[in-house]
């Protein structure tokens, strides 16, 4: 039934060709010669966590930072840091004292932002200590997204050495969690989520009362969804999706730093407290690192569906790229990647990054090679698609190694040729694309797309494997 009714949604991405996109007859490639050239502007946060209040959508993020949009292309600077009077949160560092105490530090990491039945906003904040996870984790309300807000205190605590924990036992960072990185969230029958959690013991959920936000009594840290032994994994988001009835999880694996080899993964459920499975099937709940290990990179590696790492096009490209939000609008049913990023060159810089995703024939997501745009789809043909493309593979390992794009060409007689060879096959009605490289499938989708290195638009495809390695394409003009 699932599939059935992914299959009848998937038939409303058809859109009919928009003003400005010409096409002369079938056999002639759509034009995108008068097409409005995107502008963009700039903002830095880091984590950022978005929330839509009307028509503007606002992401908040680590230090406090909060920057505001209403396309997701042209973005206002709130805040950048947690020092001075806060436009937001006035004397964050009197108001959120206890926890930068109890964290011994002196600044906030990714945190949340949700709007209750009462209307009002809960701001779930956090403050860690970073070379361990004595870390806490609050909630402060306001009846507006701009604040003020009034601190309700500390919910969870994590990191207490030689103290009984959360679960009543000794704390244990191996196997208990550090309490940052929340992400708050309803699923589709109305019940209130947290899944929180980075490295440490790994990544669990709560399940939180509606009417306060707190998380019922009774259940400890929650349910552990991943992890052991210290494996670079944070960052969870969750998000559910009507056109499948999966809840999706994206995690970022890796470190966050321009060597660290950040790089964002999925998995999917039937229920939004699991258990979750990547592409491969593989049961996340099985992602440890060995007894003793620390940061064990290659264990972590081995699970989750990855769908962004280090890449670059010509000159251009995203270096640590990750702990990524998400958003879907419900009268377009477009999803939103919502995350930081590195570029190549410019040290630890970041940027805010938007672009789409797409669900592939699968149901899974693969994401838009370039940012957003305020692009459609279209009916395009087998005529738009062929031709050479800048090719990159989004490999497993978590390394700082950059995957660099390489040239190959889908032509007419539905061969690749180039660095791989293979066969593809587009499906015109859905905008599915098959790609079949080395015996082994990537299933994905074509779209047409700004790109910002060479000044134009053009065809790009995005698809993911079984394995769980995502392909991109992006068109040489």
């Amino acid at each position: 039934m699932r599939k059935v009714m992914f299959s009848l949604l998937a038939t409303l991405l058809i859109i009919l060709l928009p003003a400005g996109c010409v096409r002369m007859n079938e056999g002639e490639r759509i034009s995108f010669a008068d097409f409005e050239r995107p502008v963009f502007s700039e903002v830095s946060v880091h984590d950022p966590s978005v929330i839509r209040v009307d028509d503007t959508f606002y992401v908040f993020g680590s230090h406090l930072a909060i920057a505001r949009t209403n396309d997701f292309m042209n973005w206002t600077q709130i805040a950048r840091n947690a020092a001075g009077d806060h436009p937001v949160f006035g004397n964050a560092q009197e108001k959120f004292a206890e926890t930068l105490q109890w964290a011994q530090s002196n600044t906030f990491w990714a945190p949340d932002m949700i709007q209750l039945e009462d209307g009002r906003f809960y701001f779930y904040y956090n403050a860690c200590r970073g070379d361990s996870p004595l870390s806490a984790m609050g909630i402060a309300v306001s009846n507006n997204i701009e604040g003020p807000f009034e601190d309700l205190g500390i919910i969870l605590r994590s990191g207490m050495r030689f103290q009984a924990s959360h679960d009543g036992f000794i704390y244990n960072a191996n196997i208990h969690p550090n309490v940052i990185d929340p992400h708050v969230f309803f699923d589709n029958e109305g019940n209130l989520w947290m899944m929180y959690g980075s490295y440490s013991g790994g990544i669990f959920i709560l399940a939180l009362d509606p009417q306060t936000g707190f998380p019922f009594d009774g259940q400890g840290y929650g349910e552990k969804m991943l992890g052991e032994n210290h494996l670079r994994i944070e960052g969870p988001y969750v998000i559910y999706s009507p056109e499948t009835g999966y809840y999706y999880m994206f995690l970022t694996f890796g470190g966050l730093t321009a060597d660290g080899g950040y790089n964002m993964r999925i998995m999917r459920s039937e229920r939004p407290n699991g258990p979750y499975y990547d592409a491969s099937g593989q049961a996340m709940i099985e992602t440890r690192g060995p007894p003793g290990s620390f940061f064990d990179d290659r264990a972590a590696s081995r699970y989750g569906s990855v769908i962004m790492r280090n890449h670059q096009f010509i000159n251009n490209g995203y270096i640590s790229p990750g702990h990524n939000s998400v958003y879907r609008d419900e009268e377009s049913g477009k999803y939103f990647l919502i995350f930081h990023t590195r570029f190549i060159n410019r040290g630890e810089y970041h940027n805010v990054r938007v672009h789409q995703m797409f669900l592939n024939e699968d149901g899974w997501f693969v994401v838009a090679p370039h940012r957003y745009s305020n692009q459609e789809l279209l009916n395009y043909t087998n005529t738009d698609i062929i031709g050479e493309y800048r090719f990159i593979v989004h490999h497993r390992e978590i390394s700082a190694a950059i995957s660099h794009s390489t040239l190959i060409t889908l032509n007419r007689n539905g061969t690749i040729s180039g660095a791989v060879s293979g066969r593809w096959l587009y499906k015109n009605e859905h905008s599915f694309i098959d790609l079949i490289i080395d015996g082994i499938t990537y299933k994905g989708v074509v779209s047409h797309q700004w790109n910002e290195e060479i000044g134009s638009y053009v065809m790009t495809f995005s698809a993911m494997s079984n394995e769980g390695i995502s392909i991109w394409g992006s068109k040489v003009n």
